[in-house]
């Protein structure tokens, strides 16, 4: 008989991977049990897997656990894939990234200025918001969404949110429309394009662009809310029911992914490089960099560079994270609503990389708080976005209106929110002159807010807003009536959607900053609806209130 010892060193090594891995476990203790559901995460080194396990459920009512193997919907992941396709078709001569994209698409309206395939992948397009434009329609949120429903949405678009290549806004519009360019392309679907050319030669076996909601998948985890009242164990079923894909509908596993990702890294597919263009900053008309590559996140945590993409979608929540320089890559996927994998990939790579990391993952507050002015406090709107945001004075501090949490001052006159790595600087020309709020968050596009204070509308002038108002741009009439002295906006299949006063013919809302529009005569000739990612979309008035 032939006993084997381990060496000192392996021992060692075995002992500090399975501390390291406990750690791991207790980062995921909220989404390890039998009544909740959960996460599935990879860990790769150098190329080989370190650590993988499931936490939670996959299914609650079967009692079927989340594994490695389980497959998830990755939402906005799927991003990535979407370029990469672009890119290998554009490798191969098959189109240009300076294409104009309706060249390929030339159902979509010729709006005075030619966006590229390259503007699309870098989100510098200004297209509107797919998914706002078909809520807008009447669709609901959990109605089935096609593809040819958001070419029919888009096809209707008169204006941009902004000139193509002046800003970079995130959206979703342009990923479904270069699924749609592939296909026109290649003559094949996303799907089969994908299949053949990426995963099937990466031998991602789980993985493919899910094109019809009714097709069954071996080994899918179910997707959950937190349930409003209670009961059920808490939790609702929450799936998308989307028969559309590119900017979203890849269904994948952490070790599908985590192969994926060393492919960025080695080139077996598309060459070196097609992943160095991946990773490579998109930029504006003036040559600014944008932060973002070909469908990826190109960042820094902590001071090491890092490449990622998050994703986010009824119940699912994705992240895949990968530290080139240190050669560790991380993919968590979720399927509760609450979970936040941003986070989590995060606190799993100091874990194993906190010894390299230079920087705090947030700027440090002022050791000793300056006085913050109180007449900061009030209503800023953006001439640029035409969005309304509030501030408030409170217990000697200024937090957002709806927000726990202070602004936390890292600098004089600037602040970010508590856990977030933005900046919002606040300037005037004077000091008793108007204040106004600069915004920086993950998006290099500053966003500048000026202090306005203008009265708060009478009964008589909230009574004026109300009517019926129409869009071509959807097809839709919309009703704004006055109930117990509040105005409510309304459209088919949709709830009432509550307007707050912010001053003059401003309001908020849960849907963005509404405006009413003066027209020729006194009345009130049209409403206009703005938020992050829609920009003065307008409806005209059709009808007073009481007209027929």
């Amino acid at each position: 008989m032939t006993t084997t010892l381990a060496s000192p060193a392996i021992a060692a090594t075995d002992r500090a991977d399975k501390t390291r891995h406990a750690q791991v476990d207790a980062l995921f203790a909220r989404w390890d049990g039998k009544a909740t559901p959960g996460c599935a995460l990879g860990i790769t080194r150098n190329g080989v897997l370190e650590y993988a396990r499931g936490y939670g459920m996959s299914n609650l009512e079967h009692g079927i656990p989340i594994t490695p193997q389980s497959i998830f919907h990755v939402a906005s992941i799927s991003k990535q894939f979407t370029a990469f396709s672009i890119g290998l078709l554009a490798q191969d001569g098959k189109l240009s990234l300076d294409d104009d994209i309706r060249k390929y698409v030339p159902e979509l309206p010729d709006v005075g200025m030619p966006i590229t395939i390259s503007q699309l992948i870098h989100h510098t397009n200004g297209l509107r918001e797919q998914g706002q434009l078909v809520n807008l329609a009447g669709w609901r949120s959990d109605d089935l969404t096609t593809e040819s429903d958001i070419l029919w949405a888009l096809t209707r678009q008169r204006h941009l949110n902004f000139a193509p290549g002046t800003e970079v806004v995130y959206g979703n519009a342009a990923y479904t429309v270069l699924a749609m360019i592939v296909r026109r392309v290649s003559g094949k679907s996303l799907r089969a394009y994908a299949d053949e050319h990426i995963f099937q030669p990466l031998s991602m076996s789980s993985t493919h662009f899910h094109d019809d909601h009714k097709e069954m998948v071996a080994g899918r985890t179910a997707a959950y809310s937190p349930r409003v009242g209670g009961g059920s164990g808490g939790w609702s079923i929450s799936i998308p029911h989307i028969d559309h894909y590119g900017s979203t509908s890849l269904f994948s596993t952490v070790g599908d992914l985590l192969k994926w990702q060393q492919n960025l890294v080695d080139g077996r597919i598309g060459g070196p490089a097609l992943s160095a263009w991946m990773q490579t900053s998109g930029t504006l008309n003036d040559g600014s960099p944008i932060a973002y590559g070909s469908g990826l996140r190109l960042g820094a945590y902590r001071g090491l560079r890092m490449v990622s993409h998050d994703g986010a979608d009824a119940g699912y929540r994705s992240e895949a994270v990968m530290f080139p320089d240190q050669k560790l890559a991380i993919v968590a996927l979720c399927n509760a609503s609450p979970a936040v994998p941003t986070e989590l990939t995060r606190k799993v790579a100091e874990l194993y990389l906190n010894e390299q990391m230079t920087e705090p993952a947030l700027a440090p507050a002022l050791p000793t708080p300056p006085a913050v002015p109180a007449a900061w406090a009030g209503v800023y709107w953006s001439a640029q976005t035409d969005e309304i945001l509030r501030l408030e004075w409170k217990d000697g501090v200024l937090r957002q209106a709806g927000v726990a949490a202070a602004l936390v001052p890292i600098a004089d006159k600037v602040f970010r929110p508590a856990d977030m790595p933005h900046e919002w600087r606040f300037t005037s020309t004077t000091d008793s002159g108007p204040v106004t709020l600069h915004i920086r968050d993950f998006w290099p596009t500053q966003r500048s807010f000026v202090q306005i204070n203008e009265a708060m509308p009478s009964s008589a002038a909230l009574a004026a807003f109300t009517g019926r108002y129409h869009s071509d741009e959807t097809d839709m009439r919309y009703t704004v009536r006055l109930v117990d002295g509040v105005l409510r906006l309304s459209w088919p299949r949709q709830y009432d959607i509550e307007l707050t006063p912010a001053g003059g013919n401003r309001f908020t809302s849960s849907f963005g900053t509404i405006t009413f529009i003066p027209g020729a005569s006194a009345k009130i000739g049209s409403l206009s609806i703005s938020n992050r990612r829609l920009r003065r979309f307008e409806a005209l008035r059709v009808a007073q209130a009481g007209e027929g």
